[in-house]
């Protein structure tokens, strides 16, 4: 089950489950993964991002991602 969905400035994700393992089947390139990972996340996915400026970790509304 994905747990936590991070999108780094330069566009790769990392996916992590509820044991804060990584889901390799879910990672890569954002263009390539995000169908995949909102139509396999639930409601209670946790979405952020980590931006270029300040490499602060954000946590964003899934439609927003």
């Amino acid at each position: 089950m994905i747990k936590t969905v991070i999108k780094s400035w330069n566009g790769m994700v990392m996916v992590f489950d509820n044991k804060g393992e990584q889901m390799p089947k879910y990672q890569g390139r954002y263009e390539d993964v995000k169908e995949s990972i909102l139509k396999d996340a639930t409601p209670e996915a946790i979405f952020s991002q980590i931006s270029w400026d300040d490499f602060e970790l954000k946590v964003v509304p899934r439609a927003e991602w």
